[in-house]
């Protein structure tokens, strides 16, 4: 029997690599398994394709959203001979790098991100940008990024500003003259949402980032200017926008990307469709399979694809809940050990091996094998 493993990350228990691993493991030396572990564009997205598409990691020194100097990384990637820079923009500017106490959505900069960008097309040569958006600590509407590739953000004197929020209620003119050419730029995005309003990226992610209802009104505004001082009423509102407290619009204004599923261009560049073709059964899996599985997550992208070729496909999940059911012959989850959650997590990998073990004869008569 072959097939094909496409898991997701197992998110605060096992990267998607290692998920595919331990149920790859339990299925045991009699299955030809193909490994193939997914992301969306965020956490994961540049390891499951350099670790797909047999990429280098490169690193350089870069700023966190604070504006202090760290050491970042991105993937270098051959996509049908292009190539191509893999870049989370978490890496640089994500929640992560800061405590909850410096939180502060005012002062956070995405310029870290374009630092990425910039050293993977002038350094590494990349010829084309994949950038996932998710897990970010700002809300500057991608100006940091643009700025770091050249773009300047004037104030009424002419006097450049740092293109912070804080700053950005004082912006004049945009100044593009200066940014590098850039490559062909794809971005990871699996929101919908548009950069302003009560759908839009300060409303309702910037709580989460540290946000009070005051700094939401003010960066609200702040990204409006941005908005009409940029001419960028277009793409402020394509869906997607907002993502990554903006980001999404940045990219789409002042960096000429398209914004793409996530899942979409994650499954292009490994070929997925091409792998499920020749298997006999496709499994996949994260963290938890719920109503956010609907929305057209990684799982529920494999599926698809799975069934519009006609295989058979199950999932494996922390928790597996029967709103995902229809997407899948069958489902199994480690919440049925009755452990607690956070053991459960810990001892993901042991767990996820157990269970593919205790499910293997039944995978085997999905095929007939």
């Amino acid at each position: 029997m072959h097939v094909v493993i496409a898991c997701d990350k197992f998110k605060g228990s096992l990267s998607a690599l290692e998920a595919c691993q331990a149920i790859q493991r339990g299925l045991g030396a009699g299955v030809e398994a193909e490994l193939c572990p997914i992301a969306d564009g965020g956490e994961g997205f540049v390891d499951a394709m350099v670790t797909a598409l047999g990429g280098v990691k490169v690193e350089a020194f870069v700023h966190d959203p604070l504006g202090r100097e760290i050491t970042g990384s991105y993937g270098m990637i051959q996509v049908q001979g292009v190539p191509t820079a893999v870049i989370e923009m978490a890496e640089a500017s994500g929640m992560w790098r800061i405590t909850p106490a410096e939180r502060n959505p005012r002062i956070t900069s995405t310029f870290g991100t374009g630092e990425l960008m910039r050293h993977a097309v002038e350094v590494s040569g990349a010829t084309r940008l994949l950038v996932g958006l998710g897990g970010s600590a700002t809300n500057d509407g991608g100006a940091g990024m643009a700025a770091a590739l050249g773009v300047r953000f004037l104030d009424a004197e002419g006097a450049e500003l740092v293109p912070v929020p804080a700053n950005l209620e004082r912006l004049a003119a945009v100044d593009g003259a200066g940014r590098i050419v850039l490559p062909e730029i794809l971005v990871a995005c699996d929101v919908d949402h548009p950069l302003l309003g009560e759908r839009g990226a300060s409303a309702v992610f910037g709580p989460q980032k540290g946000a009070s209802p005051e700094d939401v009104a003010f960066l609200d505004g702040v990204l409006a200017r941005l908005v009409a001082v940029s001419g960028g009423q277009a793409e402020s509102v394509t869906p997607g926008a907002g993502a990554a407290g903006g980001l999404g619009f940045g990219l789409l204004r002042f960096a000429g990307a398209r914004l793409v599923s996530g899942f979409d261009l994650v499954a292009d560049a490994l070929g997925l469709k091409e792998r499920l073709a020749g298997t006999d059964l496709v499994i996949t899996g994260e963290g938890s399979l719920d109503e956010q599985t609907l929305g057209g997550k990684g799982p529920a992208g494999v599926a698809k694809m799975a069934r519009e070729l006609g295989k058979p496909v199950v999932a494996f999940a922390g928790r597996a809940l029967p709103v995902a059911a229809p997407f899948f012959d069958g489902m199994y989850d480690l919440a049925g050990y009755g452990l607690p959650v956070e053991e459960s997590m810990r001892r993901g990998g042991e767990l996820l091996e157990s269970r593919s073990r205790e499910a293997a004869h039944l995978l085997r008569g999905l095929v007939g094998a």
